[in-house]
C-alpha cells in the first residue's frame, strides 16, 4: 500500500495484559507471538500501557469524508481509509457497503476487491466485506438513512453478481426478513458461506423465528434502524434479544443506544453474544457541521452525534471508533475491561471464523497498546486511547507521542 511504516521481523512490546493486568514483555517474531515474559515487580512497568488483541470492527461504512458505497470510491481511497482506522487499534475490519443502485454497489465492491488484490497490507486488514442492504424495509424508522428508492426485495441473481464483483469477499449480509422469500434467500446465503444479519427490518415474531431457523446468526446494530414507537411487548427488538441463536452487534458510542439500553441489552444477551461495532459513517473524522450527500444531508452535532440533518433523533451512522464502545461498555454496563475487549475482538472474530490476535506463543501478532484508566478509587474510566497498533507482526501505527 505504501502508507504503512516499515516493520521489522522481530520486536518486543511492553504492556499490561488486558485480562490480568500483569506487566509483560511480548516478543514478536514474524507474524506470530514468540514469547510472553512476566515483568511483575519491575518498577518501569508502572507507566506501561495496556496490551490486548487488536480490535475487529465488522461495520465501518467509510471515513474522512468518503463512503465505501460511492461511485467516487477509488483503490487509493480504500487504502487511505484502511490506514486511518489502524489508529483506532483495529487490526481487522469489514468495509461496509450500504444500500444503493446496482451500479454503485458493483463499483464499490469491485474497488474494494481491487484494493485487496493490489495491496497485501489491505488484504490482511480487510477480513471480508459487509453488504448492508439493499434488501431492507422501506418503512420510515426501520429504513434508517438508507435511500428508499434503492431499498428492494431480495434478488438472488443480483446478489450473485454483486458477490462476483467483490471477488467472493462478501462475508456478511444484513437484510430485512419480512419478505416472503426471506427464508429461502437466507438458506442460499448460508449455503454460499455468507453470514446473515437481521437489520433494518419491520418483521414480526414469526418472521424473525423463520429467519433464525433458516440460518440468520446476527442482529445488526440491534436497537437501531427501527421505528421510534414499537409495541411494548411484541416488538422485533425483544424477539431478537430472546433468540439465543442470534448474536447482536451494538453501537456503543453513547448516542445510538442510551446508557440504560446498552446495559440492558448486554445483560439480556450476555457479553458472550454481543459484538461492539462502530458503524462509522464516511463523515466520521470530520468536524461538527452539516454535510451534503447524494440522498440526504447529514449533520455532526457538537457532541459527536451524527444524524440526518434538521433533527436530532434519526441517526445516520456514527462518528466514533469502536474503542468508544469499549469505554462505554465498562462505564454503563459495569463490565470488566477484559470482557469489553472480548466483545470488540474475540466475539467478532468468532463470528467471522477468523483467529484473533493473542498473548500466548503462537498467537497472531495482531495487537493494540492503549491507555485506559480502570476506574479504581472512584475515578471514571477514560476514553480508550490507542498508542500503537501491530498487524501481522509489524508496527503499522503509533501515536505521535508514544510511551
Amino acid at each position: 500500500m505504501g502508507d504503512f511504516p516499515e516493520g521489522t521481523e522481530s520486536m518486543e512490546l511492553c504492556g499490561r495484559r488486558f485480562d490480568t493486568g500483569e506487566a509483560v514483555r511480548v516478543e514478536v517474531d514474524g507474524q506470530k507471538v514468540a514469547a510472553v515474559r512476566s515483568c511483575a515487580g519491575d518498577p518501569a512497568a508502572r507507566g506501561w500501557p495496556w496490551i490486548a488483541p487488536g480490535l475487529v470492527d465488522i461495520q465501518i461504512n467509510g471515513y474522512g469524508g468518503q463512503e465505501f458505497s460511492s461511485m467516487e470510491l477509488t483503490v487509493e481511497k480504500v487504502c487511505r481509509i484502511s490506514q486511518q482506522v489502524l489508529s483506532f487499534g483495529v487490526t481487522g475490519y469489514c468495509p461496509t457497503v450500504t444500500t444503493e443502485s446496482f451500479e454503485v454497489l458493483e463499483h464499490a465492491l469491485r474497488t474494494i476487491a481491487q484494493a485487496c488484490e493490489s495491496s497485501p497490507e489491505v488484504a490482511r486488514h480487510v477480513r471480508g466485506i459487509h453488504l448492508e442492504g439493499p434488501y431492507l424495509s422501506t418503512e420510515e424508522g426501520p429504513r434508517g438513512a438508507h435511500p428508499v428508492e434503492h431499498c428492494r426485495r431480495p434478488d438472488w441473481d443480483e446478489f450473485q453478481r454483486l458477490q462476483a464483483a467483490a471477488g467472493g469477499r462478501i462475508c456478511l449480509h444484513t437484510m430485512a426478513v419480512e419478505f416472503e422469500e426471506a427464508p429461502s434467500f437466507i438458506q442460499q446465503l448460508v449455503a454460499a458461506g455468507v453470514i446473515v444479519g437481521i437489520g433494518h427490518t419491520a418483521a414480526d415474531a414469526v418472521q424473525i423465528a423463520r429467519a433464525v431457523e433458516a440460518g440468520a446468526r446476527l442482529s445488526t446494530h440491534l436497537g437501531n434502524g427501527s421505528h421510534l414507537m414499537i409495541p411494548r411487548h411484541r416488538g422485533y427488538i425483544w424477539e431478537q434479544l430472546a433468540q439465543d441463536r442470534l448474536m447482536a452487534s451494538l453501537i456503543g458510542d453513547g448516542h445510538h443506544l442510551p446508557p440504560a439500553v446498552l446495559k440492558t441489552f448486554i445483560r439480556a444477551k450476555t457479553p458472550q453474544r454481543c459484538i461492539l461495532v462502530s458503524d462509522m459513517s464516511g463523515q466520521a473524522g470530520q468536524p461538527p457541521g452539516r454535510y451534503a450527500s447524494r440522498f440526504c444531508d447529514v449533520e455532526i452535532l457538537p457532541n459527536g452525534r451524527l444524524v440526518v440533518a434538521g433533527q436530532h433523533e434519526i441517526m445516520a451512522g456514527a462518528s466514533s471508533p469502536v474503542g468508544c464502545g469499549i469505554a462505554n461498555a465498562v462505564r454503563f454496563a459495569g463490565l470488566r475491561l477484559e470482557t469489553a475487549i472480548r466483545m470488540a475482538a474475540h466475539n467478532p472474530a468468532g463470528l467471522l471464523g477468523i483467529t484473533p490476535g493473542g498473548l500466548s506463543p503462537g498467537d497472531p501478532a495482531d495487537l493494540v497498546l492503549f491507555r485506559f484508566e480502570d476506574g479504581s478509587e472512584g475515578a471514571p474510566p477514560s476514553e480508550f486511547a490507542p498508542v500503537a497498533t501491530v498487524l501481522g507482526g509489524r508496527l503499522v501505527w503509533q501515536s505521535p507521542d508514544p510511551p
